[in-house]
Parts: structure tokens; C-alpha cells; sequence
């Protein structure tokens, strides 16, 4: 048998060993009271020591109806982030989140370049002209990740069995809340589970979560 031949086979034998022993973890997230929490930030770390793969995707969050939509995304670190301007007016938007600083000016349409969010942490988008627009961006070093619904659920798909680190964010919670835990995720057709029940801060008058 010739090497390229041999090489082929070897490759198809770990990607199916790899496509069996795929899984996920179904994870719901209510608050203290019990009431399902919408847009709640969950990723997968493996525990295994070994770096998460590396699979930034764009993303795109656009100022429409002087609002940034979505109010929450999250990325991988290196990912590009494109900010259309799909109103009418111009913004002005900026983050002085250490995890990504930026200040792109007063702009309309698709001119504005895509920024690249290559350090993980929280970013908060604001703009210059429109105090109440504000936006959150979770940057994660897994691509394992996911966000709830409006009913608190989320499913993060995962390449094989094993030990992670399963930790939860939203932009509400409360300092203390309990936000991450071990997660052991076996073979079988049904996806692992867990669950967050996370404090969150008392809410803020014009808080655009609330």
C-alpha cells in the first residue's frame, strides 16, 4: 500500500472516529426567581490542557432603529465584527473596553471596516451620539459556544466526548454568581445537560435588558 493511499485511509478513520464520538450539551439558565433568562453567554472549555481549535467566523452587528442589534453576540478571539449603519442617521460607535478600544466616526451604510476582536473579555459598545445605544460583546479563546433564547435554552455543539469547563456570562449578572462548573459529556445519541440558575444586579432604569 503507497503512503498517500495509507494516509487517506488513516484520515477517514479520524474523521469518522471523530464524527462518532461528537456530542453536545443542552443547558438552560433561569435567574434567582426562577424565570428563564434570555441572552446568556455559554462556552466549553476542554479540560484536557489542550488549546481549543481555532475558528474565528465574522459576525455582524448593525444600528438599526437607533438600536445595536443583536444586543448580545458573542465570538472566538480573531474574529471580524462588520457594524452596518442601517438607519437613516449617523453613529458614531466606540469601545473602551480593554478587551477591544476602538472609535470609528461619524459614518452611514457599509463604509466602516470591520474591526477584529482578537483578545478574549467583555466589550461594550456604545455610541457618541445616541447615549442609550449600547450593545456587549463576549469574546471567548473556545469556538464551543452558544446563547440562550428567549427561553433560557442553548445547545453548544461539541467534537468528542470528554472533561470541559462549561462557564455562563450575561451582562446583568451579579459579581458573585455562580458561573461555571465541570461538565462531562459522554457517547449516546442524547446531548449532555446543565443548568445555571445566575444572581443578576438589580435592574437600572433604561437598561435596554430590561
Amino acid at each position: 500500500m503507497n503512503l498517500a493511499l495509507r494516509g487517506a485511509i488513516v484520515a477517514s478513520f479520524t474523521a469518522l472516529s471523530q464524527a462518532a464520538f461528537a456530542s453536545s450539551v443542552a443547558v438552560q439558565v433561569h435567574d434567582a426567581a426562577g424565570k428563564a433568562l434570555a441572552d446568556v453567554v455559554l462556552y466549553a472549555e476542554p479540560d484536557n490542557g489542550a488549546a481549543a481549535p481555532r475558528n474565528p467566523r465574522p459576525a455582524t452587528i448593525e444600528q438599526r432603529g437607533l438600536k445595536f442589534l443583536p444586543l448580545v453576540s458573542v465570538v472566538q478571539a480573531g474574529s471580524q465584527i462588520s457594524f452596518p449603519n442601517n438607519d437613516k442617521v449617523r453613529h458614531h460607535i466606540y469601545s473602551f473596553s480593554p478587551a477591544k478600544k476602538f472609535d470609528q466616526k461619524l459614518y452611514s451604510g457599509v463604509a466602516a471596516a470591520p474591526q477584529v476582536f482578537d483578545k478574549a473579555g467583555t466589550v461594550v459598545l456604545g455610541c457618541n451620539i445616541h447615549d442609550r445605544m449600547v450593545a456587549y460583546v463576549k469574546v471567548v479563546d473556545t469556538p464551543f459556544f452558544a446563547k440562550t433564547d428567549a427561553q433560557g435554552i442553548a445547545r453548544i455543539e461539541l467534537p468528542a466526548v470528554g472533561k470541559y469547563t462549561l462557564k455562563a456570562w450575561h451582562f446583568a449578572m451579579a459579581a458573585n454568581a455562580q458561573a461555571e462548573q465541570a461538565l462531562l459529556v459522554l457517547a449516546g445519541d442524547a446531548p449532555a445537560t446543565a443548568s445555571f440558575r445566575l444572581a443578576m444586579k438589580p435592574p437600572v432604569d433604561g437598561d435596554p435588558g430590561n
